[in-house]
């Protein structure tokens, strides 16, 4: 049961399925502190609905953070229905009580029926308390997409070298850190240029940064872009540099740019490593110095950079919305196997197809990753 408003924007791909029928609700009320106020006012409203399509439904898919998806997690406990938690938000360092709370639930209940993926994906699996939390990637892109967007770089040996981030637009995602940067490399790139892609509170600390440094002319603020045109300026870009401190779960716009052939210049967090650990791209510290160094060394010979660009297609492979569905497809059937119900002489069919949808309406990459 989806919380959904306004129509379809470009770049976003509506849910369709077998046996897959949307009943959509109200957004809640308001935002922010407003919005957790109201929320009990506008669940008295959506609660004849919600009941309804839960008691009906065989399984409930409650993706989390969001407090209708925290409903939908807790309504599924209480009454005993086999549950599937997917974690979207920050598993490694919960920092709020909803964030902690999430994260007790998912720790406590995993297992049997109940399954709980987070997003993310290091050497160590999601829980050391409790074994059955597994990890899951996060992906943004089909198999034909990744198939278009491929294509191996050329060296930049002559002219401009320009550097790109995605991301929401904070502090903790790096973009200061590769402003600090460019002094540092201007002696051997004095035609370098940084494209910072996305929205954020950092933006205006961002500009005044630029300016102290005697980097305005090379930086550009492009805002938030829908995802054709992000996939554009990933394929007009030489690197993607991502000095982030933010413990992100799974950063999509990383694997957009491995999957068009762009080498990677990011920090050693989360599934970073991973992600980075063929060759694909530099792993640094979150220093102007070190993402100077990494800049450096991503750039410092034409067999280097076109090996990077290479395995980064080859990674990015492993990473479609497919490979994502049908993961997470292996798992249910593991954790509810054919559920059995009476009705119209037959069976109902695979048991993932059954689920109460509690999420987006449409599913679609953004700049504000």
């Amino acid at each position: 049961m989806p919380s959904y408003s306004g129509t379809n924007r470009l770049g976003e791909i509506p849910l369709r399925g077998a046996r897959l029928r949307v009943v959509p609700l109200a957004p809640p009320f308001g935002s922010g502190l407003a919005r957790k106020l109201l929320f009990p006012v506008w669940f008295m409203c959506a609660a004849p609905t919600i009941m309804k399509e839960f008691f009906k439904a065989d399984a409930v898919h409650a993706p989390i953070p969001g407090d209708v998806g925290t409903v939908g997690m807790l309504l599924t406990w209480a009454f005993r229905k086999p549950l599937f938690v997917r974690h979207c938000g920050n598993w490694l360092c919960p920092a709020t009580l909803a964030e902690k709370f999430w994260r007790w639930f998912m720790e406590t209940f995993a297992g049997g029926r109940n399954l709980m993926l987070a997003t993310g994906g290091t050497a160590e699996p999601p829980s050391i308390k409790n074994p059955n939390v597994r990890w899951i990637f996060s992906t943004s892109l089909m198999q034909q997409e990744l198939q278009v967007y491929a294509g191996e770089r050329t060296y930049p040996s002559t002219g401009p070298v320009r550097l790109i981030i995605v991301a929401r637009q904070e502090i903790a995602k790096g973009a200061a850190t590769v402003i600090q940067s460019l002094p540092l490399l201007a002696k051997r790139f004095p035609q370098m240029s940084f494209d910072i892609v996305g929205e954020g509170s950092a933006i205006p600390a961002l500009q005044q940064l630029a300016r102290e440094s005697g980097v305005q002319e090379q930086v550009h603020f492009s805002g938030k872009l829908n995802h054709d045109q992000v996939m554009q300026r990933l394929r007009d870009a030489h690197l993607f540099v991502f000095p982030t401190t933010s413990s992100d779960g799974f950063p999509k716009a990383v694997l957009e740019a491995l999957a068009g052939g762009l080498p990677v210049v990011a920090t050693r967090v989360s599934v970073l490593p991973r992600l980075l650990g063929n060759g694909c791209g530099v792993l640094v510290e979150a220093t102007p110095q070190d993402v100077a160094r990494g800049i450096e060394q991503a750039l410092s010979d034409s067999v280097l950079y076109e090996a990077m660009s290479q395995k980064a297609i080859e990674t990015a492979r492993h990473y479609s919305l497919e490979a994502w569905s049908h993961t997470i497809g292996k798992y249910l059937t593991a954790a509810w196997g054919p559920l059995k119900k009476e009705g119209r002489g037959k069976k109902t069919e695979d048991s993932s197809q059954r689920s109460v949808v509690r999420g987006p309406v449409v599913s679609g990459p953004s700049s504000g990753r």
